[in-house]
C-alpha cells in the first residue's frame, strides 16, 4: 500500500525495530518504492543498513555471552541469536569473495565455517573445538543469496562432548546439514 514519506518513514522504523534484520530489498517491497528510496528513508531516520545494525545487536551482547569465541574469530557469517548450550543463529549473504568466478557458485567451505563457527560460539566454555564433523551439501548456493544458520544442542556426550546440530538455509529451502561432536574443556555440570 503506497503511503506519503512522512507516513511510510514512520511505518519503516517500526518495521525495522520489530524485524531489525529486514533487508532494504524486502523494505522496498513491502513499501511498493525503489530500494534507494528506502535508503534514503533509513538516512533521514539515522537508520544504519543492515549490515551495521546486525553487528550492532550482535557486538552488544558478545562479551557477556560468548565464551569459546571471540567475534572476531567468527568465520562465514554474523551471529545474530545465541542461548549459550542450546541454540544459536548466523546470517551469511553470500558476496563475489564468497563465489567462484566462473559460475558464481558459492565455494563450500564459506558454508562449513558459517556452520562450524556458530558450533562453536553455542558451547558454554572457554574452550570448545571440533571434535568431528558429518556434513552434508544439499544445493549449491549462488552470490546474492543469504544464508541463514540455525544451531542447536542436541546432547551431552562423555569425555565433555557436545553434539551440535546445525541446518542451513536459504528462504527456507535447505541448503547445508551438520553434526558437530565439539570438545569442551569442562564437563558439563548435571542438571545445567
Amino acid at each position: 500500500m503506497k503511503r506519503n514519506k512522512k507516513e511510510r518513514q514512520v511505518s519503516l522504523k517500526e518495521t525495522i525495530e520489530q524485524k531489525p534484520f529486514i533487508t532494504d530489498e524486502a523494505l522496498a517491497n513491502m513499501y511498493e518504492v525503489s530500494i534507494q528510496t528506502i535508503r534514503l528513508d533509513r538516512m533521514e531516520l539515522n537508520i544504519p543498513e543492515l549490515r551495521e545494525r546486525i553487528k550492532s545487536v550482535a557486538t552488544s551482547t558478545w562479551n557477556e555471552t560468548v565464551k569459546a569465541l571471540a567475534i572476531d574469530d567468527v568465520i562465514g557469517g554474523e551471529i545474530i541469536d545465541l542461548e549459550l548450550d542450546q541454540r544459536a543463529i548466523s546470517i551469511m549473504d553470500i558476496t563475489a569473495d564468497h563465489v567462484f568466478t566462473r559460475n558464481k557458485i558459492a565455494r563450500g567451505h564459506h558454508l562449513f565455517a558459517q556452520a562450524n563457527s556458530l558450533a562453536v560460539a553455542v558451547i558454554n566454555d572457554d574452550l570448545a573445538l571440533t571434535a568431528n564433523a558429518d556434513i552434508k551439501f544439499i544445493r549449491q548456493v549462488v552470490e546474492g543469496e543469504r544464508v541463514i544458520a540455525k544451531a542447536k544442542v542436541i546432547g551431552m556426550e562423555i569425555n565433555n562432548r557436545t553434539v551440535v546440530e546445525v541446518h542451513s538455509h536459504v528462504d527456507n529451502e535447505p541448503v547445508f546439514t551438520g553434526v558437530f561432536e565439539m570438545f569442551r574443556s569442562t564437563q558439563e555440570k548435571e542438571g545445567g
